[in-house]
């Protein structure tokens, strides 16, 4: 995956829901102000853009692992597709959350020295779903902190061709989906009416050795109805399995529109 970002695009889509606190399971979740149904239930999405480099190495069986060293930079240059998105219901300290996230990438770069390669094609699609519950250890007027957990759904594909030198012409695809189980916090605190902090930390392990996530965020709150979010995030997550390897980190600025209702 030379070149993944999860340069999440669901800001219309998309590259983790905010209100008068917003939360964090990405950088938007909604906040102890949001005005809840009769039923007392509130529910916030909030659809996001991560422009998020990869570093780390993936391979698949019968070729060698590639190196990633891939900048956010380049981005729009090697993404097919992506779309993102977090939900949350709360109801009074209970909250269930889910973030989505799936991309599809291509890209292709010339070897340090040429002689195991000349030029190496990486395609590669990759989704991740977190599906979540937690419990607020503290709530009031300036914020809220919750304790969560939940599981998150890996499903990766490969592809590496490589052109020149003395493995040319070979190329192998390989996959694997995995379920890793997290835990940790998210929270928000307002500094003022309007603009609040959003954050959380997430870490855990399953089909992969270690699968962490962890990202924060400042928010600006336009009504009751909208709010939008800019921060960063970086996530992590080391799965290997008969020949497939997926070691990658993904961090990157995040972008997000709240919408809560």
């Amino acid at each position: 995956m030379k070149a993944a970002i999860v340069c999440s695009l669901m800001l219309g889509s998309l590259f983790v829901s905010a209100a008068n606190a917003a939360d964090a399971v990405s950088p938007v979740t909604p906040d102890a102000k949001t005005t809840t149904t009769e039923s007392g239930w509130t529910f916030t999405v909030a659809p996001y853009f991560w422009a998020a480099g990869l570093s780390g190495e993936t391979g698949v069986f019968g070729l060698p692992p590639v190196d990633i060293d891939f900048k956010f930079g380049d981005i729009l240059k090697d993404l097919d597709f992506a779309a993102m998105a977090i939900g949350e219901a709360r109801y009074e300290r209970y909250s269930i959350f889910g973030d989505i996230m799936y991309t599809k990438i291509s890209t292709g770069s010339g070897t340090p020295h040429g002689i195991l390669a000349d030029h190496v094609d990486v395609s590669s699609e990759t989704f991740a779903g977190l599906l979540g519950g937690g419990y607020a250890l503290l709530d009031g007027p300036s914020g809220r902190l919750d304790v969560v957990g939940g599981v998150r759904v890996w499903s990766v594909d490969t592809e590496i061709s490589i052109d020149g030198g003395i493995l040319g012409g070979r190329s192998a695809s390989d996959g694997a989906t995995w379920v890793d189980g997290l835990v940790g916090v998210r929270g928000n605190y307002n500094f003022t009416p309007e603009i609040y902090f959003t954050g959380w930390g997430l870490v855990g392990a399953g089909g992969a050795d270690v699968d962490w996530d962890v990202a924060g965020g400042l928010g600006y709150r336009f009504n009751d109805s909208f709010s939008m979010v800019a921060g960063y995030r970086a996530l992590g997550v080391d799965y290997s399995d008969d020949g497939f390897l997926f070691d990658v980190v993904q961090q990157g600025p995040i972008l997000g529109l709240v919408i809560r209702f």
